[in-house]
């Protein structure tokens, strides 16, 4: 009887590394979605950049950039970056890996790039490549913009 009990308890230990196991292939990256345009505001005839046409809004335009592909051990991630002025609208992610603590990390990491509205992101738990090259290709966008 003294027996049974570590026994069992050595079981559950060896078998938690098989019920953790996620059978994924190596490198596996999904085309989220195709880039936008570079502009999305459209152009008025006869008017200079600097003051909006009369009636119009007043909104800056906004402009998107892409920022670099960064390669992780699970695939690749890039995303692209809609600003309005100098705000940050918009990040969208256009290539990411397929796996599950992925897909579940992108909307956390997309909105804490609203909210920071930089590049200065907190990394997601269980997806820290991706987390990691989320920011780098976030702040590659950024620095194309000249921001």
């Amino acid at each position: 009887m003294r027996r049974v009990i570590p026994v069992l308890l050595l079981t559950v230990a060896g078998l938690i590394p098989l019920w953790r196991f996620e059978a994924t292939p190596h490198e596996s990256t999904a085309v989220l979605a195709e880039p936008a345009p570079a502009e999305t505001s459209p152009a008025v005839p006869g008017t200079s950049g600097a003051a909006p046409p009369a009636g119009g809004s007043g909104q800056p335009a906004s402009t998107s950039t892409t920022g670099s592909s960064e390669s992780t051990n699970y695939g690749s991630v890039q995303v692209q970056v809609t600003f309005t002025g100098d705000r940050i609208t918009e990040v969208r992610a256009l290539r990411a890996p397929t796996r599950t603590r992925t897909q579940g990390a992108l909307p956390r990491l997309r909105q804490s790039a609203l909210t920071a509205q930089s590049a200065d992101i907190d990394t997601v738990s269980g997806a820290t490549q991706t987390s990691q090259a989320y920011a780098k290709s976030l702040q590659a966008a950024i620095d194309a913009k000249g921001r």
